[in-house]
């Protein structure tokens, strides 16, 4: 089974990568590591990696704003060294005509690739490589469609998604057109996964809600100006692309049932109930997530309610966003956990077997500790190399004016390190490096081992 999973939307107004490193030494066999804190250290500075991402935010408050872009490590010309790619957003003007579509216009709106050196430091390869981008960047997904051993990059934009292709000479080619993938509206995130197992990658498309340059007025407390909720936007369908194996593919979303209309931010890939075939998780902002089960015969249906996953244990929907699938509590089912808003509390959904999830957020501590984030990327990781998955997270609220309404909460968040005990989830961001007091308005995040020679890619 080949999946890869697109990074969601990353850093609003973060001017610089955040770069982490850790160092946690485990102790022996059945002994707790010599900290339960993480080591974390940005090296930003002394990396090569300079990179701004623009907004392009607006009095008129356009929703396009709010996401920010992804961002992905992957080694792009298989030298043993993971590279870093990431998006950017393009100039919006105030007001945009209705209709519009923004485009990049000069070089501090591309998205930047930067290769890195056997010394560890990193160099902007973006031009020469050919991936400047075109439109407003949402989300990355790396993955080798064509099978020829070299890694592929497809990027969401607002009105149109592109395919780079990998040519495995250091440069990539816009196959977009040729491949068949452009598709229309506000596309998010994607992953490459195969459907069919056919043994060549087809790719699932997340789009947002359907939503143009109008002049949407939205107010708090009848006069502060603000983003419209997705509420006020009807929903729309992903998009999902069968692999035709001659480097073209057909959008199949209808025939296959993956055409639930949604609000989609995140996508998790797992096979959940252990049958042997990929089953796929979508992240709805503010209504039902959905689980679409794979039945084995090239066909879903979509289950999240009855498996538990769809809403919280009191039947409240939520602003899903980031979202990961891993076993945290090794009982060898793999739970699911989701991102979203201060005051609902991130989603934890522990899987019982037998295709139902148990909501896991109070009992295991997760539900205190995540009353007053915003949590947008989520991931899965075992920092402390103690057997069990801890949670690391990316936040920063979507409304700027957040801190006016309420102001126990914020626009701008530290990233959020959530230790796994085996008992139950603690916080332990304060204690796990300078990082970790400094507030971003955070997006996406990709992990993986940058100063090692045998890296693992997660984007």
């Amino acid at each position: 089974m080949r999946f890869r999973i697109a990074a969601t939307a990353s850093v609003v107004l973060v001017l610089s990568l955040l770069f982490l490193a850790a160092r946690v030494k485990s102790g022996s066999a059945g002994e707790p590591p010599d900290s339960v804190a993480g080591k974390f250290v940005n090296v930003t500075s002394q990396s090569g990696v300079a990179f701004h991402h623009y907004a392009s935010q607006t009095a008129r408050k356009y929703m396009l704003e709010i996401m920010g872009s992804g961002v992905a490590l992957f080694d792009y010309d298989n030298d043993g060294r993971l590279d870093i790619f990431l998006l950017n957003g393009a100039p919006i003007t105030d007001p945009m005509p209705v209709g519009a579509i923004p485009r990049k216009v000069g070089p501090e709106y591309w998205n930047r690739l930067y290769h890195q050196k056997p010394d560890g430091t990193f160099e902007d390869v973006t031009e020469r490589a050919g991936v400047q981008g075109f439109g407003y960047g949402y989300g990355v997904a790396v993955g080798d469609y064509d099978n020829d051993g070299f890694e592929d990059l497809f990027v969401t934009e607002y009105g149109g998604n592109r395919l780079y292709h990998n040519n495995g000479n250091g440069t990539f080619t816009d196959v977009t057109d040729k491949a068949g993938v452009g598709g229309s509206g506000w596309s998010t995130s994607a992953a490459w996964v195969d459907l069919d197992n056919d043994g060549f990658l087809d790719l699932v498309v997340l789009r947002y809600v359907q939503w143009d340059f109008q002049d949407h007025l939205c107010l708090v407390n009848g006069t502060l100006r603000t983003y419209c909720r997705p509420d006020s936007f009807p929903a729309i369908t992903p998009l999902v692309y069968r692999n035709n194996r001659d480097g073209t593919f057909t959008e199949v979303s209808r025939q296959i049932g993956l055409a639930k209309p949604g609000k989609g931010l995140g996508i998790a890939i797992a096979d959940f109930d252990r049958d042997e075939h990929i089953d796929v998780y979508v992240a709805n902002d503010s209504m039902p997530g959905f689980l679409y089960h794979n039945k084995g015969n090239g066909t879903f249906e979509e289950v999240a309610l009855l498996a538990g996953v769809g809403v919280t244990d009191a039947g409240r929907t939520y602003a899903g966003m980031g979202v990961d699938f891993t076993d945290y509590n090794n009982d060898g089912l793999l739970d699911l956990a989701v991102a979203d808003l201060a005051l609902e509390t991130y989603a934890l959904y522990e899987n019982e077997g037998k295709g139902f999830f148990k909501y896991s957020t109070d009992s295991s501590g997760l539900g205190n500790i995540t009353m007053q984030h915003s949590g947008m990327a989520l991931r899965f990781i075992d920092y402390d190399n103690d057997g069990w998955k801890d949670l690391l997270v990316s936040q920063g609220h979507v409304m700027d004016t957040v801190d006016q309404v309420n102001p126990n909460l914020h626009y701008r968040e530290p990233m959020l390190l959530v230790r796994n005990t085996g008992k139950g989830f603690e916080d332990v961001s304060v204690a796990s490096g300078e990082i970790f007091h400094q507030a971003w308005a955070g997006r996406g995040m990709a992990i993986g081992d940058i100063n090692r020679r045998k890296p693992r890619t997660t984007g």
